[in-house]
Formats: C-alpha cells, structure tokens, sequence
C-alpha cells in the first residue's frame, strides 16, 4: 500500500521519468498500452525533444534519481530475465559517477570517528577526491609514519536517504509479487531483500575492511590478484584507511600495450581469479567493475591483477556452492541431461520436470555457443535464452545466486576488453576438474578429517565412559522390552483364558436348551412347529460349540 509519505518521493520520480521521456517507455508496456493514446494529451510530450535510445534514458534517469537507483540499476543489469537485451546492456554501464561532497564535511567525520584532530593521524590529507560513488568517496593521504594511504569516507546522511528509498522499493516489490503475473517466479520482495543487504553491508566499511583482510588472506601468495592492507586501528565504521596501491585501470587497454602487458594472459588469469574465488574459497569480489580493477605491470609478462572496493563480496553455501559446480562441469562436458538433473535436484526447478525435456531446451541454448571465441559470444544473451527457457519450465530466480550473475557477467566484459579471441570454457574447465578432483579425492578426505581432528580430539578422552553408557542402556532397554513382552503374554493368556470360560458356559447352556427340547420340547411349546429338522439343527449348533470349546482349551 502506497504511503502518504510516498507521494512527495512518487511525484519527484514521476517528474524525472517525464524529463528523460520515460513516460513513453511506461505506457508502451503491455499493461499500460491501452492507455498510450493518453500521451497525445499531455502538453509535455509536444514540446519534448528526447535524445538518446530508450536504454541511454533510463540510465540517466536512475543517475538523476541518485545513488539507491543507481546501485540499483547494477543489480538490475544482471537480471537479463527481467529486462529486454537493449536495456539491460545499458544499465551495465552505470559507473558511480555522484558529484562529491566537501572536503570540510569529510575531515568533520574523520575527526569525530577518531574522536582527535585530524593532524594527529595524517601528516596529510588531501582535500581533492580521488574518487566519488554513492555510498562513499576516497581521498589520499600520508600517515605520520610515511606510509601513503587512502581514506574512504561514508556520505553524510545517506542512511536516511536510503532508509527512504528501500521503503518505496519494498512497497513497490509486494505490489508487483502480488498482481504482477510472473511476481512469483521473479520474487521481487527477495530480490529488493538481498539488494537491501548488501547495500546495508556498504554501508558498515568495518565489514568492507574485515572483507578485505580475508580476500588478502586468501591470495596471500597469489601472482594473480594483490589486495591492499588494511590499517584497522584507523577504520571505523564510517572511515576505513588502507594501502594505497598503483596500477593502470583495467579498462586503459592503450596504457597496458604500452607497457607490453601480455594481454593474453592476463585475460586467462581473470578467470583462474573468478574461479578461484567462487569454488576454492566460496567467498568472492562481487563489485568487479572496471572502476575497481587495476593491473601491476611491473613484471609485464606475468601481469596481475589489483582489486579495491571490497564493500560487495559474495558467499556460497554449501549446497549451492556443490550444485554450482557440477553444473559448470557437466556444462563444460557438453553433459546437458546432468544439468537438467542437478536443477531437478537443487529445487530450482520443480521435481515433476520432465529431465529430458529440460535436457532438449538447454542443449538447444548452450550448444552453438562452444568453441567459439569470447568476441563471439554474448554471455547476456546466453543468460537471456537460458532464463526464456526456464520460465517454460517454471523456473524460480535464486536470489543468492545474483551476486554471482553480476560478477560472472563483469569477467565477460573484462575479457572482451583484454584479449576478445580467450576461449572462457578451455580457460576454465581444466580448472573446474582439478577442483573435482580435490574436493572428492582422497586429498579432500584427509583434509577433512585433518580439519575435524580437534574436536575428534577433545570428544576422544569421553568416548569410552559413553560406549559403555551406550551399552549400559541398551541392556537396560533389552530387559525392559523383555519384561514388556512377559506382560503382553500374560495378557493374552488371561484374555483367552476369559474367552474359553465364555464359551464354555455358552456351550452348556446350548446342550441344556437342546435336551430339554428333545425330551419335552413338543409338550411345553404345543404351538410351536418343533419338528426334528430344528431339534437337529440345534444339537448341530451344540456340538460346534463344544468342539470349538474343546480346541480352545488347548
């Protein structure tokens, strides 16, 4: 339901919208085109002079609106599945381009964080940003050491701004679950939920510092990928100070072939770094834009990679990260039925599916896409089909999955850039087996049992007391049973004792009733037609009895 402190916001969306001719792309919609004859009467759209495709507009419009719809509009990028091709290429190129705030209001926040002046931290701290996003900006500066350093600093007042603009998207994400008729599959109120996550953990640059220390942990002894020290002792919530690092953006391809930058390696060494990162650690740099990524060309022809920007990481559990897996090796294997299998059996997609109807839809997307060079694919696209094919199929978006699609579709866009005939599948699927290979080896095995060595260790002293309280119950248990079956017998046999007694009584009783009728039957019951046939029948009956009676008592 739509708030009254909704409106003001509403009517400011609704203006920009109306500024970028976005009303048009609106009411060409299919729940909207019946009212498209309304544009001819609005006295806007005949003075109106829109430039730019209808994806350039909607881009500029969500930088117009600011940094919630900016981030966003990323998120959105990678749901190819919601949006048509156009767009969403368009709104992968949203940058965090927000004009920064004053260096005062900057040096204000450095100094309550630390609770001193700032000239007691820094020898210098350079008012200049080096850059600007919605969340935070980063400014140089040297510590009293020497070291040179970059402080990253939250906006001022932007959790409210954010508070306010969450609001209206969850209003929006249970409208839209609610009556729109593909709400359920899409599940817009998740989608927002794990946009407003991550978008919170940004906002923590503690949680961004602690992300950053396991990344570097974790590639500690890598010449793939170099992460930047963190200075803890100067990183609060809202200012985190670390390494400042050097290195040629990413995207300054004309900069990396001046230095003779092998290029060729360095687009393999992107994805080993991807894939490294999702299946060796399941902890992974989920913000990989070209804004974040630089390149140490010191060694020109083992070049590396350097990341920053670590407020967006992305995890795997371990049944998504197990599926995940196998699918991307039975998908490199050409194993289409395998694929549709482990999306039967992860849930993404109902267990009634018939697999080898799946199996013919996937095959027909994936197929024509192999051994072709990386200029020659479109990972979009692909994403596009394989989401059209599981909507037939009833299949829900995995929100968790997200992140993931981003990153994934960001390596593409890193590739295309670098070295655009890198084959991805040959580059990647020696990897994807020697991971197989270790997780289900008898390497994995030791280290599992390496791993769970301590506590089998602390449990290991007790583990006698307990076998033979085990064995102590367990006796205790079979004389119980024991003494419940004892019951049950004599229960049975006192219940068939009553039995034999009742029919015992009902067979002489019988025998009586027959002797009397044989002897004075005729002289008792004059009236009664008592003739032998019934007298038989009766000491028919009575012998039966007695004979039952007799095999009773056995």
């Amino acid at each position: 339901m739509i708030r009254p402190r909704h409106l003001l916001h509403i009517t400011r969306i609704n203006l920009v919208l109306m500024r970028h001719g976005l009303d048009e792309v609106i009411l060409a919609t299919r729940l909207f085109r019946p009212l498209r004859w309304l544009l001819w009467f609005m006295p806007w759209v005949w003075l109106r002079r829109s430039a730019g495709t209808r994806g350039q507009r909607i881009r500029l419009a969500l930088e117009e609106l600011g940094p919630i719809f900016v981030k966003f509009g990323q998120i959105l990028s990678t749901r190819r599945d919601l949006l048509p091709p156009d767009i969403a290429e368009e709104l992968s190129y949203l940058q965090d381009r927000v004009p920064p705030f004053p260096a005062d209001d900057a040096r204000r926040i450095i100094e309550a964080a630390y609770g001193r002046p700032l000239d007691s931290v820094f020898a210098r701290f350079d008012d200049l940003p080096i850059a600007s996003a919605s969340i935070a900006q980063v400014h140089g500066a040297r510590m009293l050491d020497g070291r040179e350093v970059v402080v990253k600093v939250v906006r001022p007042d932007i959790q409210r701004v954010i508070r306010r603009d969450l609001d209206l998207m969850h209003t929006f994400a249970a409208l839209a679950q609610r009556y729109w008729e593909l709400g359920r599959r899409l599940r817009p109120r998740e989608v927002v939920a794990e946009f407003e996550k991550n978008l919170m953990d940004e906002l923590d640059l503690m949680r961004e510092a602690a992300n950053a220390s396991q990344l570097r942990r974790n590639f500690r002894d890598s010449g793939s990928l170099y992460i930047p020290d963190v200075l803890f002792d100067h990183t609060r919530r809202n200012v985190m100070v670390m390494e400042r690092i050097s290195g040629i953006p990413v995207s300054n391809i004309e900069a990396l072939v001046k230095r003779d930058v092998n290029l060729k390696v360095l687009a393999e060494r992107g994805v080993e770094v991807f894939f490294t990162q999702v299946f060796r650690d399941s902890f992974f740099h989920a913000d990989m834009h070209p804004g974040n990524i630089f390149v140490d060309p010191t060694n020109p022809g083992e070049p590396r990679y350097i990341a920053v920007d670590f407020g967006i990481v992305g995890t795997l559990n371990p049944v998504d990260h197990r599926y995940l897996a196998e699918n991307f090796l039975a998908f490199f294997d050409r194993d289409y039925r395998r694929v549709a299998e482990l999306h039967v059996e992860s849930g993404w997609v109902p267990a009634s599916t018939r697999v080898d109807e799946f199996e013919s839809a996937i095959r027909t997307v994936c197929e024509p896409i192999f051994e072709r060079p990386l200029r020659d694919i479109s990972f979009g696209a692909v994403l596009l089909r394989l989401f059209e094919t599981g909507r037939r199929f009833d299949m829900e978006i995995q929100p968790q999955l997200v992140l993931l699609q981003k990153t994934l579709l960001n390596i593409e866009g890193l590739g295309r850039q670098l070295y655009p005939d890198l084959d991805l599948w040959r580059t990647a699927r020696p990897y994807m087996q020697r991971w197989m290979r270790e997780q289900l080896g008898g390497a994995a095995l030791f280290r599992r049992i390496r791993r769970n060595m301590p506590a089998w260790s602390a449990e290991l002293p007790g583990l006698p007391a307990r076998i033979s309280q085990a064995l102590q119950d367990l006796e205790a248990s079979r004389h119980a049973l024991e003494k419940q079956n004892d019951e049950l017998a004599a229960l049975r046999r006192s219940l068939a004792q009553g039995n034999r007694q009742r029919l015992g009584l009902f067979t002489a009783v019988l025998l009586l009733l027959a002797a009397l009728l044989v002897m004075y039957g005729r002289n008792l019951l004059p009236g009664l037609p008592l003739n032998d046939a019934v007298i038989a029948l009766i000491l028919a009956l009575a012998g039966f009895s007695a004979l039952l009676a007799g095999f009773l008592r056995r």
